[in-house]
């Protein structure tokens, strides 16, 4: 809820599929060298694939707004090493029924210049049988150029609803960044429809838990310190969500969870016991089943004596800050 009272929705994050019939899909996605370690690895576990240098190709098909990278998702149509051959094609392959469309074109391998772009989109267009709306089409193709080939499809822009949650009330200078925060909730739980419970046992302020709730992820949090929960709720709140913080110890909490993400506390003028982190692990290894571990110093020895096995890791860095992600099961 944005103040005023007007909430902020995301309905096209509500669930990780949403619906294409075309049984390949092209991602592009744009991310700052400081986290393209923890890009890859949201990627490589929303789309089940590696990604290239700008672009990812599955058969996943996942809303583009679920991650904070991904700028488009390319439904493909038809695909082929000559432009020509993309144009003929959509002269007879492309059915609008009625719609007005807009063709744009982007080069992933970034060897075409803004004016032979523009070439390529007057060519595709003009053999397409329908009305073109370069203002508000109907129907928006893409067309991109990825790993030597062009391909053309519908296109499905991402959106960025998500921004709005870095406006909270109440937050603190060591909290996670929303992006940071959407990227290690979409790795906790990469498919929220199949009904993982999730819990976020340090939870802070809360900021995982926004961006966990905005794509639909049944969670819950916790903390240890009355204040950060009194600030969570607050910004729950200021986002018309609903209340799922309670004040609690996390190595006293009792259940079990599919997924968990903890970012390990810390501030500038102490550090974490090797004694009480070690606590803090096992009790987590004890109420999920998977965790993303986030850190400020290196931990895979501790998340082993804890019983966890660190299947995939990255590091995510802010000017000389670093921090050191984890994905443990």
């Amino acid at each position: 809820m944005r103040p005023g009272g007007e909430v902020v929705e995301e309905r096209a994050d509500q669930d990780v599929h949403s619906h294409s019939s075309a049984t390949k899909h092209i991602y592009t996605f744009v991310c700052h060298e400081d986290e393209r370690e923890l890009c890859e690895l949201e990627l490589r576990t929303l789309l089940g694939v590696q990604p290239q240098s700008s672009w990812a190709e599955s058969a996943r098909c996942v809303d583009p707004g679920r991650s904070p990278f991904v700028k488009q998702r390319l439904d493909v149509l038809y695909e082929s090493g000559s432009i020509e051959d993309i144009a003929a094609w959509a002269a007879g392959g492309v059915e609008l029924a009625g719609a007005t469309f807009k063709v744009v074109a982007a080069d992933a391998d970034g060897r075409a210049s803004y004016d032979e772009l523009r070439a390529v989109e007057r060519a595709v267009g003009a053999r397409i049988r329908g009305v073109a709306d370069m203002r508000e089409p109907a129907r928006r193709l893409g067309l991109l150029r990825a790993g030597g080939r062009w391909v053309l499809g519908d296109a499905r822009e991402s959106g960025a609803a998500w921004l709005a949650h870095s406006a909270k009330p109440h937050s603190y200078s060591t909290a996670l960044g929303v992006r940071v925060a959407r990227a290690v909730a979409n790795i906790a739980v990469p498919d929220p429809a199949a009904g993982a419970r999730a819990i976020d046992p340090c939870c802070g302020i809360g900021t995982v838990l926004i961006e966990a709730l905005a794509m639909g992820i049944d969670i819950v949090g916790c903390d240890i310190n009355p204040l950060a929960v009194r600030g969570a709720r607050g910004n729950l709140l200021h986002f018309g969500m609903p209340d799922i913080v309670r004040l609690a110890d996390m190595r006293t909490l009792a259940g079990h969870y599919d997924a968990a993400v903890l970012d390990l506390p810390y501030n500038l003028c102490s550090r974490l016991s090797e004694e009480m982190r070690l606590e803090m692990l096992s009790s987590l290894r004890r109420l999920a089943a998977k965790a993303v571990v986030i850190s400020t110093e290196e931990i895979a020895p501790s998340l082993g004596a804890a019983g966890f096995t660190v299947a995939d890791r990255c590091t995510a860095r802010k000017g000389r800050f670093a921090r050191y992600i984890y994905v443990c099961v």
